[in-house]
């Protein structure tokens, strides 16, 4: 990679170099600017990697192979349509996350079909859904699926609730921007810092799992649905109604090592679907995600629940208008 590299490096300009370094340096815990490169030249394209791969595979994934494997994060404007100019496409290597999906790694863990109904034991049920965004106990008409940037502007798309365990700690956290940080450190950071949440009494297991959140997620609401990038040091385990086969009731939870992003949310998937019910939760908001930092859940691990978790993320979506 080192012959390509210099080569790339010679035709970016002094000011595009100095943001490379900034992206390499901080490992993208600053959010630098696009780093413009022009676009491989037709001959040699066999042999020649994509700039944005090259430095992907240089500073990121040397097991990186192609393109498509890659996304652009919400706040790289290579994503929508740059600078203008066709000829140039952005290569920091910061900017962008690999796919997490299903067929490919890291792979969701999803066990069994179905779960049997099971009796709700008193004092099990403690979330509270104070999402007010229409009733999703009732069965009408399904909302408008399409992305309205409006409500993005105008209100809030989703709110945040972070728990402990059973413990919701501190009040909801509302989002009016496309985007969102949640972390627990993050220089220049800004969004829902859960480092700044005070709880009275902590376990050893909630102190070891808040230090593993470090730079958190990313969440961002774009055409068709909702993203989640993994910028921590470890695993984040995904939970929503749209990530599991159609029709399927059992509990998918998809696993999203660091630096890999996932849809963990699909508004035309979701449709109108009514709510439903989780063994031992009771009911669960058909417009929400769960994520958890660090530790999974589910039939296949010792916590079978997310509430079980040290630490992790409510979700609860705003339908879009």
């Amino acid at each position: 990679l080192k012959p390509a590299a210099h080569a790339l490096f010679k035709k970016l300009k002094d000011e595009e170099l100095e943001l490379l370094v900034q992206a390499v340096e901080s490992r993208g815990a600053w959010e630098s600017g696009c780093v413009w490169a022009p676009r491989g030249e037709p001959r040699g394209a066999k042999q020649a990697l994509p700039p944005q791969v090259l430095l992907c595979r240089l500073y990121r994934w040397p097991d990186l192979r192609q393109a498509h494997e890659l996304k652009h994060l919400c706040y790289c404007a290579g994503g929508w349509g740059g600078c203008g100019d066709a000829t140039l496409l952005c290569c920091n290597p910061h900017h962008f996350s690999r796919l997490a999906a299903p067929e490919t790694p890291p792979p969701p863990y999803s066990c069994g079909p179905s779960w049997p109904d099971e009796p709700r034991h008193p004092g099990t049920q403690l979330l509270e859904f104070t999402h007010n965004a229409g009733d999703w106990r009732g069965k009408g008409v399904p909302p408008d699926t399409s992305l309205s940037w409006s409500t993005v502007k105008d209100g809030y798309w989703c709110k945040l609730a972070y728990w402990e365990h059973r413990t919701r700690v501190g009040r909801l956290y509302a989002v009016h921007e496309a985007s969102v940080n949640v972390f627990c450190e993050l220089p220049r950071g800004s969004g829902f810092c859960l480092g700044q949440l005070p709880a009275a009494h902590r376990s050893r297991a909630v102190r070891r799992a808040r230090g593993k959140i470090g730079r958190g997620l990313l969440l961002s609401r774009e055409p068709g649905g909702v993203w989640a990038y993994n910028r921590s040091e470890h695993p984040i385990f995904v939970s929503s109604p749209t990530l599991g086969p159609p029709g399927a009731r059992g509990l998918t939870v998809l696993k999203v090592l660091p630096g890999y992003s996932a849809k963990v949310f699909d508004y035309e998937r979701a449709g109108g679907a009514g709510g439903r019910r989780l063994p031992g939760e009771g009911p669960c908001d058909p417009h929400s995600v769960r994520i958890s930092f660090a530790k999974g859940w589910g039939p296949c691990y010792s916590r079978q629940f997310i509430t079980s978790c040290p630490c992790w993320l409510e979700v609860l979506l705003n339908r879009p208008r």
